[in-house]
């Protein structure tokens, strides 16, 4: 077999010892790899790279389209962005995939037999970081669900299941409050999982899902969740099962992958050669079984539940009622190289199914038919230093028109007229709801409106077109409305 080219990133913190233990292991192990390795993180922000990327390590990342990456730092301030998220957008990586098991009573779980794996859209959510502040009170963070985005996370999520012989996925979401958005992501995963009868489903609200994934993370097989309540759970996960630090994580889309551990950089531990390279060995394995080396990553994976089993362990899992021996980051790596070939035998070893030694096709989304969308008023918001809405209600109405008239009003969200209660909190934050009594309001309207209450020295700061789709309401109701 030829070897398959991969970018290599070092990182910060204690990435590069825990990147060099795996990248031995990797090779003692038989994988057929040839590494390509590239600057990122710390170094290139401060070089003035707010991104933590130079171009010439994208052209790697392209070439290659395997990404293995030791953690990095971030600095603070200075409008850095996360470099996880803009690889993982830059490059369409659109699921998260993180396996979850317990090694009890070789790491202290208080869960036995957890074996679950949290599939989190990549892409969309709060984590399309698009905010704004928009009065000296209130700032915002736009939230995005998309249609196509949602059926692709889910369809990624049943397949997944099929090809690896789960029995169960769990959607996770908070649509009794977020009814549009949530209740998209809801709403797809009902239709598509009608499509896989041979695959349980259920649905549960996230406070609820994160207490039974604590509790009892053992009735829980694959778990599908948008990208925040997704990032959450898999840390929840992750140490309730033992250890954030023995936890790896795949990213991957249609073109492009990129495996790295949970944790972080720990630069506090960084260069005194005690760094658990568990997590980052994870993702190695989920690596070679992306890029179709399975039995290597048995080999290895096998080696290191024996290892563990075995009771060699790094400081931060060590435990004198089940460990033999305490070593560093070089140790454990060389504790696993020795027992290549071996299989565990408390754990269940580890066997990779006939599908894996295949790439998982790419998901493709159904094209769906335009909505008929009607335009039937605008939001507008407002920064108004006042207290009262019926002063701020005296303001505005002398612009409602037949086509455009001031319906309610409300503050942070929640209706303050007609009828508001004087007890609910206000800020500077107000909006103004505008709904056609007759016929539709035109773009036209819409620009008349702001012109007028520009005129007359109003400071608004956002608009948000009100519509029907198909008939129905597009848009959320003021809360108490």
């Amino acid at each position: 077999m030829q070897k398959t080219p991969i970018t290599v990133a070092y990182g910060d913190g204690i990435g590069p010892e825990i990147m060099r233990a795996v990248l031995r292991i990797l090779e003692a192990g038989g994988a057929l790899l040839e590494p390509e390795f590239i600057e990122i993180g710390e170094s290139v922000y401060r070089r003035g790279h707010t991104s933590g990327i130079e171009e010439k390590a994208w052209e790697s990342l392209r070439r290659t389209r395997v990404f293995l990456k030791a953690p990095i730092t971030t600095p603070q301030g200075g409008g850095y962005k996360s470099l996880n998220v803009t690889v993982r957008k830059t490059l369409g990586l659109y699921a998260n995939v993180r396996p979850v098991r317990s090694y009890e009573p070789f790491v202290a779980t208080k869960h036995k037999a957890i074996d679950l794996v949290i599939v989190r859209e990549n892409e969309e959510d709060l984590y399309a970081g698009i905010e704004h502040q928009q009065t000296d009170q209130v700032v915002q963070c736009l939230k995005l669900i998309s249609r196509p985005g949602t059926e692709r996370i889910v369809r990624y999520a049943f397949e997944f299941a099929r090809r690896n012989g789960r029995k169960r996925v769990t959607c996770i979401t908070k649509d009794n409050i977020m009814k549009l958005t949530d209740g998209l992501f809801h709403k797809i995963f009902e239709e598509v999982g009608s499509e896989y009868p041979d695959i349980q489903k259920e649905h549960m609200i996230v406070d609820i899902g994160a207490a039974r994934l604590a509790e009892a993370p053992q009735r829980f097989d694959v778990i599908l969740a948008p990208n925040l309540y997704g990032d959450i759970l898999s840390d929840i996960a992750a140490e309730v099962a033992g250890s954030v630090g023995l936890a790896g994580s795949a990213n991957v889309g249609d073109d492009c992958a990129m495996f790295e551990a949970v944790h972080g950089s720990a630069p506090d531990i960084a260069g005194k050669g005690v760094a658990n390279p568990s997590g980052l060995l994870q993702a190695a394995v989920l690596l070679l079984v992306h890029i179709g080396q399975p039995e290597a990553a048995a080999r290895i994976q096998n080696a290191w539940l024996k290892t563990l089993e075995d009771g060699i362990h790094t400081p931060d899992i060590y435990d004198e009622r089940v460990s033999r021996k305490k070593v560093g980051t070089e140790a454990f790596a060389d504790m696993v190289i020795e027992r290549l070939g071996k299989l565990p035998e408390q754990l269940p070893p580890v066997r990779f199914s006939e599908a894996s030694k295949t790439p998982m096709p790419p998901i493709r989304v159904r094209e769906q038919p335009p909505a008929q969308r009607e335009l039937v008023g605008v939001d507008v918001f407002f920064c108004w230093r006042g207290t009262q809405p019926e002063e701020l209600a005296r303001l505005l109405q002398p612009f409602s028109t037949e086509k455009l008239k001031l319906t309610l009003i409300t503050n942070r969200g929640v209706k303050v007229w007609p009828g508001g209660f004087p007890e609910t909190f206000r800020t500077d934050h107000w909006r103004g709801r505008f709904m056609s009594e007759q016929g539709h309001p035109s773009h036209r309207d819409i620009v008349e409106l702001l012109g007028r209450l520009a005129e007359a020295g109003l400071d608004f700061i956002k608009t948000e077109h009100l519509y029907n789709f198909n008939g129905k309401p597009a848009y959320s109701l003021g809360q108490g409305q």
